[in-house]
């Protein structure tokens, strides 16, 4: 049976789009710029229209199809993250590791809500900002992707202090769920499902504690699946199985109104540092999903997105951007004070928290959600993200000399 007409073009010109991906990814470790900002670019450059081809083909990427698509991305991402988070190599940093990544996140996501109430109005939006949208552009914001910092970071690799690499590298990981449960939060406060007072506090630790539950739960299915005696049954197969009960216990999750994405994580840190698990193996297993999530994650929102709005939400990226700044520097001061950390690695700390995957996932969210002002989230993720990596980012190299973090290469013989 011959695949549809469609279908057959889809497959041929978002593969050829992966394809493009992986070669820029690639090409930005040589080039020593975040490889997520050349798969952005990819993305808006691509016109999402396929009126102009032969036949009657819809857009490349429907809005709804990239949030399934981002949803299923963000799943795997971030059990890749617990997957690969390891509490002994953590546990120099875990304290203040942790207060970044939860009270950090929420004093963070607060001090962005009232910023953007104190704005009163956003360009997108004749009507006054209300508390539903500046929570979510908070929520949205307060998550940090080490991945983007630690790739930027190559040039000097062997060279900054451990301990500093491991603090953002263990805040990156914990934060997402925290963003993902309080834009979620926003999301229903805004079509009216969130309550108000005691119950939106009571839904948000009802998410938390479920979440946490069955993520645990099922890192332990896992790890009796998994372990060293029951893997070698499986052969090959292990990553299957872990997949299999990845989707059981997100389903599972969200059908009982607990937070997938959190007990998404949650599963692979559970499996990840058990002693009886062949992490190693499973690591290299997941690795290319988790690349391949990473990839169509950045590709989807710069599908849906027009370039002229990103050009158009600038003036206020910048502004957030600033705002950002600002807040986190209050937040890690005031966190990190008394953490040992010198005051030039909590000065680097303020620097490296940049925005990455997990935004761009929410975005797309409330674009798909029935929110008026969903449609106007990507353009805005898209532009903070984007302004970011370029100024905070190419900035990071620089400010570690400046700061006196960086050792002296060792001496070629």
């Amino acid at each position: 049976m011959a695949l549809s007409h469609n279908l057959a073009l889809f497959l041929l010109l978002f593969g050829g789009l992966l394809l493009m991906a992986v070669l820029l990814d690639q090409m930005a470790a040589r080039i020593k710029v975040p490889g997520i900002l050349l798969v952005l670019v990819l993305g808006l450059l691509i016109d999402n229209n396929l009126s102009a081809l032969p036949g009657d083909a819809p857009p490349l990427l429907s809005l709804a199809k990239a949030e399934q698509l981002s949803q299923v991305a963000l799943v795997l991402v971030l059990f890749f993250g617990g997957l690969t988070t390891n509490w002994g190599e953590m546990r120099a940093v875990i304290r203040p590791a942790v207060r970044l990544a939860t009270l950090g996140s929420l004093l963070s996501a607060a001090a962005v809500t009232v910023y953007v109430l104190a704005l009163q109005s956003l360009p997108f939006s004749a009507v006054p900002v209300s508390l539903a949208v500046a929570l979510f552009i908070g929520a949205m914001l307060c998550s940090t992707d080490a991945s983007a910092t630690l790739g930027l970071l190559r040039p000097l690799a062997g060279r900054l202090p451990q301990r500093l690499l491991d603090l953002l590298e263990c805040e990156s990981a914990l934060n997402d769920p925290m963003a993902v449960v309080l834009a979620g939060l926003a999301l229903a406060l805004a079509t009216g499902q969130g309550g108000e007072g005691s119950e939106v506090v009571v839904e948000v630790v009802r998410q938390f504690l479920l979440g946490v539950f069955l993520g645990f739960i099922g890192g332990k299915a896992a790890t009796l699946l998994l372990s060293s005696q029951r893997s070698q049954a499986y052969g090959r197969l292990g990553a299957i199985v872990s997949l299999a009960l990845l989707m059981v216990v997100v389903g599972g999750s969200n059908l009982v109104g607990a937070s997938g994405l959190l007990a998404a994580y949650l599963m692979g840190l559970v499996l990840g540092n058990d002693p009886q698990v062949d992490r190693p193996l499973l690591e290299e297993s997941h690795a290319g999903f988790a690349k391949l999530a990473e990839l169509v994650l950045f590709l989807c929102l710069g599908l849906v997105v027009d370039p002229n709005d990103v050009v158009s939400r600038m003036a206020w990226a910048v502004l957030l951007l600033v705002g950002l700044l600002v807040s986190r520097w209050l937040v890690v001061e005031v966190l990190l004070l008394r953490s040992g950390l010198p005051r030039a690695e909590r000065w680097f700390t303020i620097l490296a928290g940049l925005r990455g995957a997990v935004p761009v996932a929410i975005a797309i969210q409330a674009a798909a959600s029935p929110v008026g002002w969903g449609a106007a989230m990507p353009p805005l993720a898209l532009a903070v993200v984007l302004l970011g990596l370029i100024a905070q980012g190419l900035s990071l190299v620089p400010v570690a000399r400046w700061l006196g973090l960086v050792r002296a290469a060792p001496a070629t013989p």
